[in-house]
């Protein structure tokens, strides 16, 4: 049986579709991740602190706030700020050790919750109640089990807002470990900050990480709060900021003394579980972000998989020759964002950990469609 003409030349055609994932690829690196690898903060001739109300919600911390807690209480910050920490519904002996806190500083705020929020699941209702209860207009968002790296932190995440400024992304870091796990939990949460940071630049915002959050309580009003989409447990962060960011009012902070730290996960089945629950609110981003940021996983997902087979089945020289253009480019972009980032140490790893993407994306291919667990402890 004679295959159509086009068909005989299978091994071209291979080719060719290898070009264009390529290019796909190193669209993305060129036009949108440079723009956080060459991002240069704009110096402004006159500074404004603002008052500023940082808020952690807490459920069953006891022990994160005795260890943490104290980071956000002793900022180096003149102008007036609080500190309010929601306790929702805990067990455990967070109330003691918050009054014990409130004792010492007078900048501490808590909210004791004791009873669950009806049809609303999730960490939005705590969050609701602390940004009510703030008393002033800038709130400043982080984890119960995140320490400021800094005692600068409040000054730093602050001094991004203008006139036009209402939303501020940070960097959410986790801790250094002397673990394979711990280089690759960094790794996704660098290469997660390296698309969500490179697309606000570009004018096309769509999430931010709770660990290090902030925005003006008027956006937050402005938009009801999480009331488009209370009946999601997860998406406090990213749900929110894909609906009410823009390319007007939202800025991004890379200043090393405006990074958060967290405890990454101890065990591949615990960092699969926290991935699984946050990539379980993609589904409801924006049509054009889930657009972009599909393009991007997919083309990455067939990138290897395609060079191999150019390379058994065409011509490895050519094939190699547009994996080397692209290894040199993603050298340049990931050199230069590992170290805004902090993350240097995982440079020599980069290309590793960019195959390693590929079973990434098979492994929580699922969250995207799987409905999310109705807790957010």
């Amino acid at each position: 049986m004679n295959l159509p003409k086009i068909l005989q030349h299978w091994q071209l055609i291979l080719f060719i579709v290898f070009c264009s994932i390529a290019f796909i690829q190193l669209f993305y690196y060129l036009f949108f991740f440079s723009r956080l690898s060459f991002y240069r903060k704009k110096q402004r001739s006159t500074s404004q602190t603002h008052p500023v109300s940082v808020i952690i919600c807490a459920r069953d911390e006891a022990r994160n706030l005795a260890q943490y807690l104290p980071g956000a209480l002793v900022q180096e910050y003149k102008t007036t700020h609080e500190v309010i920490v929601v306790n929702d519904n805990s067990y455990d002996e967070s109330k003691y050790i918050l009054e014990e806190f409130r004792k010492q500083y007078k900048q501490l705020q808590v909210v004791e919750l004791t009873q669950e929020a009806k049809m609303i699941p999730g960490k939005k209702f705590p969050l609701s109640i602390g940004i009510k209860t703030a008393k002033h207009e800038i709130v400043l968002l982080t984890d119960a089990d995140c320490v400021p790296a800094t005692e600068h932190w409040i000054d730093s995440m602050q001094s991004a807002y203008t006139d036009d400024t209402e939303i501020v992304l940070g960097y959410g870091a986790y801790h250094k470990k002397k673990s394979f796990l711990n280089k690759m939990i960094r790794w996704e949460t660098f290469h997660a900050a390296l698309q969500y940071l490179s697309y606000a630049l570009a004018g096309l915002p769509y999430m931010g990480v709770g660990r290090n959050l902030s925005y003006k309580k008027v956006v937050f009003f402005r938009h009801k709060g999480f009331s488009a989409h209370n009946n999601i447990p997860g998406g406090d962060d990213d749900l929110f900021i894909n609906m009410a960011a823009n390319k007007r009012n939202t800025k991004i902070n890379i200043d090393k003394e405006s990074f958060t730290l967290s405890e990454p996960a101890t065990s591949f089945a615990q960092w699969m579980s926290q991935k699984k629950r946050h990539y379980s609110t993609g589904r409801y981003y924006k049509p054009l972000h889930k657009f972009f940021l599909g393009l991007y996983a997919f083309s990455h997902f067939l990138f290897y998989p395609l060079l191999i087979a150019s390379c058994l089945f065409y011509n490895w020289q050519y094939s190699l020759m547009i994996f080397g253009g692209r290894l040199i480019i993603q050298a340049i972009v990931y050199g230069k964002t590992l170290t805004k980032l902090g993350e240097k140490d995982l440079l020599p790893w980069f290309l590793f950990f960019d195959i390693w993407m590929f079973f990434y994306y098979i492994l929580f291919a699922g969250s995207l469609v799987r409905k999310p667990k109705p807790t957010w402890k």
